[in-house]
């Protein structure tokens, strides 16, 4: 065990207490001081259930505590930005929830302010459903078993917002959540990692099918995020990507990447939790993920080290983040330029 870690928690949503609180108080030497919520109520409720020392009134008095060393944000996109510039400013390690921000302009000032902190940790909570078989997928690729890369499939559809009825949820508002949209980019941050580029131009199409939805005070408000989005990328040596990602699918739900190469082809079923690899000619064969190789969330374990040990970050730095957020911008430029091209 290193020094003592003081943890400040900014938003305490089913995130945070699922994953984030429990992590932290599985390391040890790490102190939990205080949390903020919403509300005063809904933080006196998270810091009885978890035993935490005290209730701030503000994320200001997080950020501003001396006897805080590092803050966790758990809010909403939309203070992702602010509260993270305001914790490296006052000497704050960081680590926020995903999405980074609400639009590649925060996005770039959270990674422009980590960069004048070099000796402050900034990191992001990354995809988690891929964790498993990144350093496995990774092999294949480095060992030349798919061959040339010719297409990259991301697809994932749920029913989320199939009914017109549902209220507007915060992921569906443009104020709270951004330009992020349905799985877009927690699913590219996943090929990022597995191929270590992006798409260099893309073109998107998408849709609202349910023009208006009433918020939580019965209000109706415009829909402005999309139900359904197909986008159709290029990478710089001439693979392509394919994706579609929609809301509203009211048959199975379905979750997969799949990377098609000259020799063979690679799927990833992720709500089964199947890496599949077909040679060509060959019927597909399940690959066994050696234990050494099967990555699991350690995310708050990882960002301890990475402050008493100096280890770099690696799941998710905030250029990374960048990275994915080049990708959610120019995805919705080029949906709301009727499908223009646009170049990343």
């Amino acid at each position: 065990m290193g020094k003592t870690v003081r943890i400040g928690l900014i938003g305490a949503g089913g995130n945070t207490r699922y994953r984030h609180i429990p992590g932290f108080k599985a390391v040890p030497g790490v102190e939990l001081v205080a949390v903020c919520n919403r509300t005063p109520a809904s933080g006196e409720k998270v810091a009885r259930e978890f035993g935490i020392g005290r209730v701030a009134e503000s994320w200001r008095a997080i950020v501003e505590a001396p006897d805080i060393d590092a803050v966790c944000i758990g809010t909403w996109p939309n203070l992702h930005g602010k509260l993270a510039v305001a914790a490296l400013r006052a000497g704050k390690h960081v680590l926020t929830e995903a999405r980074m921000a609400r639009n590649l302009a925060e996005a770039e000032m959270m990674l422009a302010e980590s960069k004048l902190h070099p000796n402050l940790v900034a990191q992001i909570v990354p995809a988690p459903m891929s964790l498993p078989f990144d350093a496995t997928v990774a092999d294949l690729l480095a060992g030349g078993e798919l061959g040339t890369l010719r297409e990259v499939h991301l697809t994932a559809t749920t029913d989320g917002v199939a009914d017109s009825a549902q209220p507007l949820s915060w992921r569906q508002d443009l104020t709270l959540s951004g330009k992020n949209t349905l799985h877009l980019g927690i699913y590219y941050e996943m090929i990022l990692r597995w191929l270590g580029r992006g798409v260099t131009s893309l073109v998107a199409d998408a849709a609202i099918f349910t023009k208006e939805r009433r918020d939580e005070d019965g209000v109706p408000q415009t829909t402005t995020i999309p139900e359904s989005l197909t986008v159709l990328g290029a990478y710089a040596d001439g693979a392509r990507l394919v994706a579609h990602f929609s809301g509203v699918e009211r048959a199975a739900p379905r979750s997969e990447i799949r990377l098609n190469g000259s020799k063979a082809g690679l799927r990833l079923d992720l709500a089964k939790g199947e890496l599949g690899l077909t040679a060509a000619g060959q019927p597909e064969k399940l690959v066994s993920i050696a234990p050494e190789k099967r990555g699991a969330w350690r995310v708050e374990a990882d960002f301890i080290d990475s402050i008493r040990e100096g280890k770099p970050v690696t799941l998710t730095d905030f250029a990374t983040g960048v990275r994915y957020m080049q990708f959610t911008e120019a995805v919705w430029e080029s949906w709301n330029a009727g499908g223009a091209r646009v170049t990343i």
